[in-house]
């Protein structure tokens, strides 16, 4: 292994771990521990339920990119080896897509570089589900961040930073445009493949039903985060509360292990835009990562087990 590979995997992780110390510096183990006694599982449960109907989706969406290069895959092979993705991507991050790729290459004999440009055009998907939210909620929230923002810095410097931030970005814009090699050529390049593969979804077959999919499976994270708000006694979030903690959770997950330690921190700051009390907020942000993180290694650890003795047996 490189330095730069392991410095992928070490760095989220040393990240991660002191997150984790600042958190408990803020909330203590024995505190923390008593918001864990006193939930209501109830809820817990009923956002997992939530978050395995979203991974069944995904496994279900799969077949629609699959099918058009001729292959028909195992409805319980594509739901395993989801699962064993996000596991992978717990112990290293954004190496779950290539595990997942070869688990249907071993399984379903699907060429690992058709299964992982699949792949990173349901990632093209997503992305646009994500930007799409944080549209949606700078809309319904925009009195407020407008507010939050006036009142804690100067409308003109606002101003001023937007304008340079245009001016540059159209700079940048240019630049790439014109851009023939070097890192230009390659934004280029990936701003072009990402335009095509969004294109492209458009023109499938099925491309309804993988939409329908795409905008369930992000319905039910955002509904797997609402419902387990309640587990919290006297927690109450209103829905741009639910959004804006939705999002940095969302972001965390991708700039951690899982959003090991970071989880927490980021739904805990974005509630405190609310008014929400540190001390709950946080907890509520250990108890959500502490499920999802459950789901993940029990179902994700099964699949794993699984894979070999369900095929055996359908053969």
């Amino acid at each position: 292994m490189n330095i730069k590979k392991a410095l992928k995997i070490i760095l989220p992780l040393v990240l991660g771990g002191f997150l984790v110390w600042y958190s408990l510096s803020k909330v203590s183990i024995a505190t923390l521990l008593d918001y864990f006694k006193e939930a209501n599982y109830w809820w817990i449960a009923l956002g997992l339920f939530f978050g395995i109907l979203s991974h069944l989706s995904r496994a279900y969406r799969w077949k629609f990119l699959l099918e058009p290069m001729g292959y028909k895959p195992d409805f319980g092979n594509s739901t395993m080896s989801v699962l064993v993705a996000y596991l992978v991507n717990y112990a290293v991050p954004r190496a779950g897509e290539v595990s997942r790729a070869a688990v249907m290459t071993n399984y379903e004999n699907i060429p690992f570089e058709k299964g992982f440009g699949t792949i990173v055009a349901e990632r093209m998907a997503d992305l646009i589900m994500m930007l799409s939210i944080i549209a949606i909620t700078l809309f319904v929230q925009f009195d407020f961040i407008y507010e939050l923002l006036t009142k804690n810095f100067n409308p003109l410097k606002i101003g001023a930073i937007l304008a340079v931030l245009i001016l540059v970005g159209f700079i940048f814009l240019r630049y790439v445009k014109k851009a023939t090699s070097g890192i230009g050529l390659k934004i280029k390049n990936f701003i072009s493949g990402l335009v095509e593969g969004v294109m492209s979804i458009f023109k499938m077959k099925n491309k309804w039903a993988f939409i329908f999919h795409t905008v369930f499976i992000w319905l039910m994270y955002i509904l797997m985060f609402w419902a387990t708000i309640p587990a919290i006694d006297g927690l109450s979030v209103p829905l741009g509360g639910v959004l804006i903690g939705f999002i940095a959770g969302g972001f965390s997950i991708a700039a951690t292990n899982g959003g090991i330690g970071l989880y927490p921190v980021a739904v805990a700051g974005a509630l405190a835009l609310f008014g929400i009390a540190e001390e709950p907020a946080t907890a509520f942000g250990w108890i959500m990562w502490t499920a999802q993180t459950a789901m993940i290694i029990v179902f994700g650890g099964l699949a794993f087990l699984l894979l070999p003795i369900y095929n055996k047996n359908k053969k």
